[in-house]
């Protein structure tokens, strides 16, 4: 059985992501120009971005009869077991639910499970709540739960989640509300996943007499959610109403329906904002950031995220095989220019290849120190020469995998350009197209021949497991086929271990073996970014949006 990331589910998002901000910018950005006068300070007195992290927005005065959200391009499902993609899973989280909830902290609650227990190692219960009903108005029970669950494991639904259940044996119904999970050995990471697309519950009867139509324009869904699914027309928009039997009264939508229209074009996008024909949508290009914080008919929020780009070492025999040559290239970057080019100022210097974000929700405690307890790569050309020459590189080829995705892709590649350039490497780009770019992540042949490939890797859940066992021996995605034993045990050891602090310090181990040997190269981290027009208000500004029914919260601006 392919490992557990063994299809690109976690780096998918962000990679469409960074391709979604960027795409219809004209990109004749150099390096050089990345140096330029320092930006403002964030909320928190940092000199790199002009921004301010927000938590949430003002809680709305009342409901509202009906609000239009924009997405970037039209979802491909409305099935959960398909559904991976920021515009798939912001539209499914608002309809359809999990047994756990990943809020806005990046934490998690009780969802459509109200208990949860894990009696051994081995074993997990999920007792779900009475009382909550689908929206063609039948009954949840542990049949339904079975159900959605074991469709991840059937190979003729194919599922993009298969990675979560790995380590399932066997999922039954031990009562009428009831579900119990067997592993076939501990681990650490799968309780997370059920607060994420792999713990969506579905009524078993809708998905036996939809089959193939499930989760398509023709089908629809019929889940538990706050809002029901009323139409889609394809090409167009999807459309939402108010479920008024939802279970949880506290959560009950605001808006009366909701709509989604899809606008690819960016400037369309930013346009339909400044007439009020659309009241807000998630993931805005960078080079609207200007104009959207200054505009009257809104207000632009950035919030938690859980995404960092990384330049990916895709070959280890070459100009890069060495510590020491990928640590000169970390020590060359110019990180602060990149997010000031790239992101307009908006990011966060990665000192990891896990957001900051993560270690706050999975060891608030501890995070502080894991956060400075990383190697630091801040830009020191000197330590980078020095390295390079031990490394004995100078006059070596490296390719760089890019493609013509806009402002930010060009800025990253160029960055790193640039910082190769700089330690005696001589470059090569090998620009695909953009259906080739993201194709690249899960064909080799289109990865031949390269040295780094550039992208944004994104986690689904608040653990470390969902992007440390990428770079496991021999796992899909760990594409240079990079080995450590340290880390190997390290990670093992957190993955299997029962008691938290052990599963942490063993994770903290591993990440650091990373840090230090860099079979990726952290750059920066990323920032969730919605925008609200002046009608509207109540969302939380975090990236729990693709898990978590976000659109209920919002109701009539005061």
């Amino acid at each position: 059985m392919p490992s557990p990331l063994a299809q690109p589910r976690a780096l998918a998002p962000a990679r469409r992501r960074l391709a979604a901000v960027s795409v219809g910018v004209a990109a004749a950005v150099v390096v050089a120009g990345c140096s330029s006068s320092s930006p403002k300070s964030d909320s928190s007195g940092s000199s790199s971005a002009a921004y301010t992290l927000t938590a949430s927005t003002p809680a709305p005065v009342g409901d509202i009869d009906a609000v239009t959200w924009s997405v970037y391009s039209e979802p491909t499902t409305m099935d959960y077991a398909y559904g991976f993609d920021y515009p798939d899973n912001q539209v499914i989280a608002n309809v359809c639910e999990s047994l756990l909830r990943w809020n806005a902290d990046l934490t998690y609650s009780p969802g459509l499970a109200e208990k949860v227990t894990h009696p051994n190692p081995t074993t997990w219960v999920y007792d779900l709540r009475a009382g909550v009903t689908f929206h063609d108005g039948t009954p949840l029970t542990a049949k339904d739960a079975v159900a959605s669950m074991q469709r991840h494991l059937d190979p003729d639904v194919g599922s993009y989640w298969t990675s979560a259940y790995t380590n399932v044996k066997e999922i039954a119904a031990t009562g009428p509300l009831q579900v119990t999970v067997t592993l076939t050995q501990p681990d650490a990471g799968f309780n997370d996943y059920m607060a994420a697309a792999p713990g969506v519950i579905e009524s078993a009867a809708t998905l036996e007499k939809l089959g193939a139509d499930y989760g398509t324009s023709k089908g629809g869904v019929n889940c538990t959610g706050p809002f029901s699914f009323v139409s889609w027309t394809q090409g167009q928009s999807i459309v939402l109403k108010r479920f008024d039997n939802y279970w949880d009264k506290d959560l009950r939508a605001k808006a009366g329906t909701f709509t989604f229209v899809f606008l690819s074009d960016p400037s369309a996008r930013i346009n339909a904002f400044e007439s009020g024909e659309v009241d807000g949508g998630w993931t805005l290009p960078a080079t609207a950031y200007e104009r959207l914080k200054s505009s009257a008919k809104g207000k632009l929020y950035f919030g938690l995220d859980s995404s960092v780009t990384v330049a990916i070492v895709t070959n280890l025999k070459g100009a890069l095989g060495s510590v020491k040559a990928r640590q000169a290239l970390a020590y060359a970057l110019d990180v602060p220019g990149v997010i000031k080019a790239g992101e307009y100022g908006v990011g966060i210097p990665a000192g990891s290849i896990l957001p900051d974000s993560l270690w706050k929700a999975y060891a608030p405690d501890q995070a502080a120190d894991i956060i400075a307890g990383q190697p630091k790569y801040t830009k020191d050309l000197a330590k980078a020469k020095a390295l390079a020459q031990e490394a004995g590189i100078a006059g070596k080829e490296i390719t760089i995998i890019t493609a013509n995705l806009g402002v930010t892709q060009e800025v990253v590649t160029q960055a790193l350009a640039q910082a190769a350039r700089d330690i005696g490497l001589t470059v090569k780009l090998n620009t695909l197209s953009p259906e080739k770019y993201s194709q690249a992540y899960s064909d080799e042949s289109l990865r031949a021949g390269s040295d780094l490939l550039p992208g944004g890797w994104y986690t689904s859940t608040s653990d470390p497991v969902d992007v440390l066992l990428s770079l496991t021996k021999g796992n899909y995605s760990n594409y240079a086929g990079w080995e450590d034993a340290g880390f190997e045990a390290a990670f093992q050891a957190g993955l299997t271990a029962e008691d938290p602090a052990t599963q942490r310090a063993e994770f903290v181990k591993a990440e650091k073996i990373v840090m230090e040997q860099l079979p990726w190269i952290p750059v920066y981290q990323t920032l969730t970014n919605v925008f609200l027009g002046s009608r509207i208000t109540g969302v939380d500004v975090s990236v729990n949006y693709l898990y978590y029914p976000w659109a209920a919260k919002i109701g009539k601006a005061g």
